[in-house]
């Protein structure tokens, strides 16, 4: 059984004598991905925090799972080999020769966040398993351009990627079904999630008050903090931050003022925008424009 989660799994591999970091993309709001090099170790993952979704981008097959999950027999890899490892599942393995992978990090809520998002279903439903080794030619594409991405410093690409590798991974893992006799206590209904996620989109050029999404969902603002987590897998105030920073993408590479692209999405000033686009990307809006730049030049070339 998974325990609680202690350290990521990038600060077991940051330890490592013979693992080092060929490249690594922000990707705002915990979420990372690394291009890592390792060779001759013995490493145990114990309990990581967050989830972990690895690819093989070249050898993997002196790499091994020994942990007593995988049964009598050790687990080899290979090039292309995916891996996906969910929050606090510990694993073990064993690395002779030198090989390279990509890690991309997803934080639990992040993650949840994505799935209620995406599948209009509680995050509480979200359940991954352990997956050791699997041949997933659909994630190939999207891996090898997050691994470009990361080598170019492209976090427009780089995001692209994390969201066709995050919905993949999402409806690949489904269906989602409770076990038998189990019900989800608290939270928000799927109707009250939408009333106020069709609010929120209505109103991101303004305040948006607690107390008014409370009202909404006919709860107290500590109830309705507490229900809109358990339901959405983040707060109202990081839900609506991603909304405004979404907008705000869509306007960036439509060509808009920076100033009014801050008015548009409810930041009081551009320098607003700014740190809270920093936050959610990992670049500023000024990054995110210029990475756009060559693929817009290269269509009319």
């Amino acid at each position: 059984m998974p325990h609680s989660p202690s350290q990521p799994i990038s600060a077991y591999l940051a330890a490592a004598p013979h693992a080092r970091a060929l490249g690594r993309l922000d990707l705002g709001f915990g979420r990372a991905a690394t291009i890592w090099r390792n060779r001759d170790a013995h490493i145990r993952y114990d309990a990581p925090q967050g989830h972990v979704l690895s690819f093989y981008l070249r050898g993997g097959g002196g790499t091994r799972r020994v942990d007593p999950g995988v049964g009598r027999q050790p687990m080899r890899g290979w090039q292309g080999a995916f891996c996906l490892m969910p929050q606090g599942q510990s694993s073990e393995w064993d690395i002779t020769d030198s090989f390279d992978f990509i890690h991309l990090y997803l934080p639990d809520e992040e993650l949840r966040r994505a799935f209620a998002e995406t599948f209009d279903r509680d995050a509480r439903q979200l359940q991954l398993a352990d997956l050791p080794y699997a041949s997933a030619p659909r994630l190939s594409a999207p891996f090898l351009a997050l691994a470009g991405a990361i080598r170019d410093g492209d976090p427009l690409g780089g995001e692209t990627a994390m969201q066709a590798l995050t919905v993949e991974i999402l409806a690949a893992a489904g269906p989602y079904r409770l076990p038998v006799g189990h019900k989800l206590a608290g939270g928000l209904s799927p109707q009250k999630l939408r009333l106020i996620a069709d609010y929120t989109e209505a109103h991101l050029d303004g305040p948006i008050r607690l107390r008014d999404l409370a009202a909404l969902a006919d709860l107290s603002e500590f109830h309705l903090q507490r229900s809109f987590r358990a339901s959405s897998g983040v707060s109202p105030h990081r839900w609506v931050l991603h909304r405004r920073i979404n907008r705000a993408k869509r306007l960036i590479l439509a060509g808009e003022p920076l100033a009014q692209i801050a008015t548009a999405c409810g930041f009081d000033s551009q320098s607003h925008l700014t740190r809270g686009f920093r936050t959610a990307t990992g670049v500023t809006p000024g990054q995110y424009r210029a990475a756009q730049a060559p693929l817009t030049q290269g269509t009319f070339s």
